[in-house]
């Protein structure tokens, strides 16, 4: 008789791969959102890559930070509108403390913004890649998956603004190719790893915004 193991196993997989929200799917996601109780990591919108960050970051000198496109901050807005219109409620903002991501999150919220060590860009040049340069930070890894496992207030969801590095030494390497401005769901996790149900690009947003719009 033939062997199904690997066959089975292969299928056991696919079933457990996590949601990837499109078009068609995130009309199943925002009625979700709307109970509460989510969070939302995102990856800061575009930027101009004519600037260049200088290491060690300096916090409050935006000449020597990577800023927002006037792409990049058009549609930060643009998503702030379409989840306003989705009836989406955002409660507490954390964000990295380089501007890119904490304009990000003002752009899409207009709410204060609570900078985090951790959410600060861990990639090549920051003081953590240089302590780690042969892989993903544990130490922020763990710490961003515990601020994704606290439990929004009743009826909110939270949101993470974080830079491509901070999202792989939390999730993994096969989240490294996060696009600029996708939004990554996750249902917290009080007994372990916090669970990602959906992806949705800044796109899908303002589609779905549109849609209920024009209805």
């Amino acid at each position: 008789m033939r062997r199904l193991g690997p066959l089975v196993g292969l299928v056991t997989l696919i079933c457990l791969m996590p949601l990837r929200a499109t078009a068609a799917d995130i009309s199943k996601i925002v009625p979700m959102l709307k109970q509460g109780g989510y969070v939302l990591v995102l990856r800061h919108g575009a930027t101009d890559e004519s600037q260049k960050d200088v290491y060690p970051f300096v916090f409050d000198d935006m000449s020597k930070q990577r800023q927002l496109s006037d792409q990049g901050r058009k549609v930060a807005r643009d998503m702030g509108t379409a989840i306003r219109t989705l009836g989406i409620s955002i409660g507490q903002i954390y964000s990295s403390r380089l501007n890119r991501a904490i304009e990000t999150g003002s752009l899409i919220s207009g709410a204060p913004i609570t900078p985090v060590n951790e959410l600060t860009d861990s990639g090549a040049g920051s003081a953590s890649a240089m302590a780690n340069p042969n892989g993903s930070n544990t130490k922020i890894g763990n710490a961003i998956r515990a601020l994704v496992n606290k439990a929004p207030a009743a009826g909110t969801n939270n949101l993470l603004v974080t830079h491509k590095p901070n999202i792989a030494d939390a999730f993994g390497k096969e989240l490294a190719e996060v696009k600029e401005a996708e939004t990554l769901i996750y249902r917290p996790n009080p007994s372990g790893p916090p669970t990602l149900v959906g992806r949705v690009q800044a796109s899908e947003w303002i589609a779905q915004a549109g849609k209920l719009a024009g209805n």
